[in-house]
């Protein structure tokens, strides 16, 4: 008893004060009390069994009895623990709650009242009771004060009490039937009881309890058996970890236990917390040498020793437990030694080794063992982020563990993995190699890791009948085929690509290696659909070649024209794939990607690549207008216009609606200024003189001086949008005759054309800024100076303006004689519409009134006499063309009839001939020449002249 008092002494700073909870202020309760016990008078009628106990009677016993004279005390509390075996009336709770405290400090100098404690305590495995609706409400306060007592009770040094609070707590969560019912009186559901635990903070008090009972195993496995049960609530599991409830667990997880339920029920604690409270605030609570040592030996324990179904279980999660806290930085997991043990753990079945712990120990092929090895495979990529770890990770051989699974599967023995499982193990064991293999880079070459990955990308494209299960998360889309392995392999090729040593990929490409990896991109497209695997396995291709190719002359002839025919299909895009969700974006930009590093500075392939139309296609991905890939591309073809056929090629280039490269680049500019904020007026000219290129983020940045190594805004501004490359591809180019530009392009080229003169301006205004920032005046000299250089680029920027201004006015001006044109094409042909509707009325005018008919018969034939030849040769006869009397004003039809030239004149022989009229046929709309007959000129239809 005395120890007991000890360590309630000890832990008095982590328990509350033993005292009771203050209740309601008297006039309050009596009040309540006697509306109460009014209605509680009416059900003593129906069942004597609630009838009322003068409770007022046995509290002031108990205050006031001295402890010699206990009979009639011991009577009175057995008689309150009959009465009410059925259950409390919540009105009753406050006044049950005060003869227990009474009790419990009668309990440390007379044991007879433990017995009495204890029967009082059942009663609240019972149901509570209400007559009322509004009583659950009107006596919560003091339901949840007379639950938070139970935990204050943990004081008592008295075993059966304590046993006897956690039983009662426990009953909350496993509710019986009420055994009689009444009539008036209700009884309250279980939720009720959990609620008034939560809110009264009950799971704390229970926790800090573990302080007084550390040496006593059966009250410990009591209270955290109750605490298994409350750590399933959020609320619960906050007041928990507030009185620090894991640390507590674990640091005494492997006490001494014969029973074997301490550590069981400590981790299902644990888990119970780490599923309804914060992880971070358990694995910072975990990561102190204490617990992280008693995990340490709780698994080693478990994992030498263990051999029931029971114990694999349990190892296996405290090992979750761990690889949470391993990934804390600050948990001391090298400090224990555990992180060692880990890595022998994990590597000693494919790796002999002769540390005495392993000596003995075989796993299983059962499904503990199988989880158990991938979570030491899963706890090495934790490991691995710690840098410190790598020594031993050298020194455990992981490298030669890991490329153990590096190898085509072989049919399984009767003492084997299965297929699914050896499957599981291999990817998950080749996903590890792509973490743990950069930071190892001697070792993966020591161990030949490149032929390795070689050879194993050479069996995932053979013929090997081989079908993949599919079944675990790194076996996702490799089902019935190889796609997974291929593509965890070519992972870890990537990231040693990426981050080792030149040597690496030296050795790569000396095994042909990028002939290999144009197959892997020629199987897949011929061989696949476009799934997500596939478009991932052909993404890791291309930035492999792209990390071998980059800045190696003789590796981009190696990728040669061969590798072109093969990217050249990837940059033919469909938009509407762009964002479908497969990865058709990442692939476009490991192309995009690929093509810069392997061809660009190569003059054979650019060439090539021209000729196959390739920067026709980066225009096609430019219009897309994907703000992702625009940077990318506009890169590309800056790198491109060095080469002097690029340009011929851009400018032939047409979109649609015949859009224009230079078109195109300069809708990009304006783009890009919308979004920066950069402000113009409406036609587009420049706004602020000073600062004609600055958006408003630009703006709204504060002048810091650095140093001169340091980029400043204006500089920073460069990288981080597009303007600076599109001025670099229109400057080769060239800013005259750019096909397809408006005067709103012109307006726009201006400013583009100085692109380069403005931002100078901007470093200077940063300068002057910083100078006036800083309080310090140049010398005279240097003021004047820089007064002019500032001056001088306002002046350009006012040069701008001018000629965008000239630029508007000349378009204006166009546009208006291009109006008047168009107007007096329009006025002409009013004009000829109404000629023509005068002449008709001439018409009908002739056709209606004979007078009229005759005026224009005169007019007409008075103008073809003043037409005719006034000078005749001598010897010519003349014929007239006229039909006499004929009264029409049209002209005559295209046959004329003439007399024949007499004979006295020619003597031909149709002088005596009754064909001396001869018909002269016109074809073609012209007269055809007959021997011996001259027929005037076509406008001259009214004479002709025979010889």
């Amino acid at each position: 008893m005395a120890s007991l008092v000890r360590a309630e002494v000890s832990t008095a700073s982590l328990l509350p004060p033993p005292t009771i909870p203050k209740l309601r202020s008297p006039s309050c309760a009596s009040r309540r009390e006697r509306l109460s016990d009014s209605d509680f008078s009416g059900s003593l009628e129906q069942d004597n069994h609630l009838k009322s106990v003068d409770l007022n009677h046995v509290i002031k016993l108990l205050e006031e009895t001295e402890s010699s004279n206990s009979e009639e005390l011991l009577k009175a509390l057995k008689n309150v623990a009959n009465r009410y075996d059925s259950g409390i009336p919540l009105k009753e709770l406050t006044r049950i709650s005060k003869i227990l405290n009474l009790c419990a400090e009668r309990i440390e100098n007379h044991n007879d009242f433990i017995e009495p404690t204890c029967e009082i305590l059942k009663l609240y495995r019972f149901p509570f009771y209400k007559k009322k609706l509004s009583d659950e409400v009107n006596y919560a306060n003091e339901a949840q004060e007379s639950i938070a007592q139970l935990g204050y009770l943990m004081r008592v040094p008295c075993s059966q009490v304590r046993i006897q609070i956690c039983k009662c707590v426990i009953s909350f969560y496993h509710a019986e039937p009420p055994k009689k019912e009444f009539e008036v009186y209700q009884p309250l559901s279980a939720n009720y009881k959990r609620k008034m635990v939560e809110l009264g903070g009950l799971a704390e008090t229970l926790v800090l309890a573990l302080a007084l009972v550390e040496n006593q195993l059966t009250e410990k496995l009591w209270i955290i058996k109750t605490l298994q049960h409350l750590s399933t609530s959020e609320a619960n599991c906050k007041f928990m970890m507030k009185a620090e409830a894991p640390k507590r667990l674990c640091s005494h997880m492997n006490d001494a236990d014969v029973t074997g339920q301490l550590l069981f029920r400590s981790s299902e604690v644990l888990w119970n917390l780490l599923e309804n409270a914060s992880k971070e605030e358990i694995v910072t609570q975990l990561s102190n040498l204490e617990c992280v040592h008693a995990l340490k030996e709780a698994f080693t324990s478990l994992l030498l020793r263990g051999s029931r179904h029971y114990d694999r279980q349990l190892r296996n999660d405290i090992l979750v437990i761990s690889t949470l806290i391993a990934q804390n930085p600050g948990a001391p997991m090298i400090e224990t030694g555990f992180a060692k043990q880990l890595i022998l753990f994990a590597t000693f079945v494919e790796v002999k080794s002769h540390n005495p712990l392993v000596k003995g120990l075989k796993l299983t092929y059962s499904n503990e063992d199988f989880e158990l090895k991938k979570l030491l495979l899963n706890m090495l990529t934790v490991l691995a982020k710690d840098l410190c770890t790598v020594q031993l990770l050298h020194e455990g051989r992981v490298m030669l563990a890991l490329f153990y699974y590096i190898k085509p599967h072989e049919r399984p023995g009767v003492l084997d993995w299965s297929e699914a499982q050896h499957e599981e193990l291999q990817l998950h064991a080749i996903a590890t190699l792509a973490i743990v293999a950069p930071l190892l880079a001697e070792d993966y070459m020591m161990c030949q890791g490149n032929t390795y990955l070689l050879m194993f990308l050479e069996w995932c494209t053979s013929n090997d009948p081989f079908v993949g299960q599919g079944n675990s998360f790194h076996g996702t889309g490799g089902r019935g085929n190889k796609l997974s392995q291929m593509r965890y392999c070519l992972r870890v090729m990537s990231t040693v690509v990426a981050r080792c040593f030149e040597v690496v990929s030296l050795d790569l490409c000396d095994q042909g290696a990028i002939n290999q990896l144009l197959g892997i991109l020629k199987y897949t497209s011929n061989n696949y659909k476009e799934e997500e695997i596939v478009l991932e396995i052909q993404t890791d291709t291309l930035l492999i070649l792209s990390s071998l190719c980059e800045n190696d002359l003789h590796r981009k002839e190696l990728f040669g024209w061969e590798g072109l025919d093969t990217l050249i299909p990837f940059m033919k895009l469909d938009a509407k794939k762009f964002y479908g969700g497969l990865g058709h974006n990442r692939l476009l930009f490991s192309t995009l990607d690929c093509l810069w590093c392997c061809v660009m500075g190569c003059t054979i392939l650019e060439d090539y690549f021209l000729e196959k139309e390739g920067l026709f296609l980066l225009l096609d991905l430019l219009v897309l207008n994907q703000r992702n890939v625009c940077n990318q591309i506009l890169g590309i073809l800056v790198e491109f216009c060095d080469n002097p056929k690029a340009a011929s090629h851009i400018n032939v280039w047409r979109g649609k609606k015949e859009l224009t490269a230079a078109n195109l680049l300069i809708n990009l500019w304006r783009q890009e200024e919308e979004e920066l904020g950069v402000k113009h007026d409406k036609v587009g000219r420049i706004v602020d003189l000073k600062k004609p290129l600055v958006g408003r983020f630009q703006a709204c940045q504060a002048v810091t001086p650095m140093p001169a190594s340091c980029p400043t805004v204006a500089v920073m501004d460069v990288a981080e949008n597009m303007r600076a490359k599109i001025y670099c591809i229109i400057c080769k180019l060239g800013f005259e005759n750019l096909p397809g530009l408006s005067a709103k392009d012109f307006v726009t080229l201006a400013i583009i054309r100085r692109y380069l003169d403005f931002k100078v301006g901007e470093i200077w205004s940063e300068v002057c800024a910083e100078l006036k920032e800083e309080k310090f005046r140049p010398v005279t000299p240097d003021q004047q100076a820089m007064q002019v250089i500032t001056q001088t680029f306002e002046n350009v920027g006012k040069m701008v303006v001018s000629l965008q201004t000239e630029m508007l006015e000349s378009q204006h001006y166009q546009e208006r004689q291009e109006e008047q044109k168009n107007y007096a094409k329009i006025q002409s042909l009013h004009k000829q519409k109404e000629m023509v509707d005068k002449s008709w009325e001439n018409f009908l005018t002739r056709t209606s009134n004979y007078e009229a008919l005759k005026k224009a018969k005169k007019i007409q034939e008075k103008s073809i006499e003043e037409s005719r030849v006034k000078t005749r040769q001598p010897n010519m006869t003349f014929h007239p063309t006229d039909i006499k009397n004929l009264n029409t004003t049209i002209a005559a039809g295209r046959l004329v009839t003439v007399e024949s030239t007499p004979p006295e004149l020619t003597g031909g022989p149709l002088a005596d001939t009754e064909l001396a009229l001869k018909k002269l046929p016109i074809r073609g709309g012209a007269l055809q020449r007959i021997k011996g007959v001259k027929v005037m000129e076509p406008f001259k239809k009214d004479s002709v002249s025979v010889k």
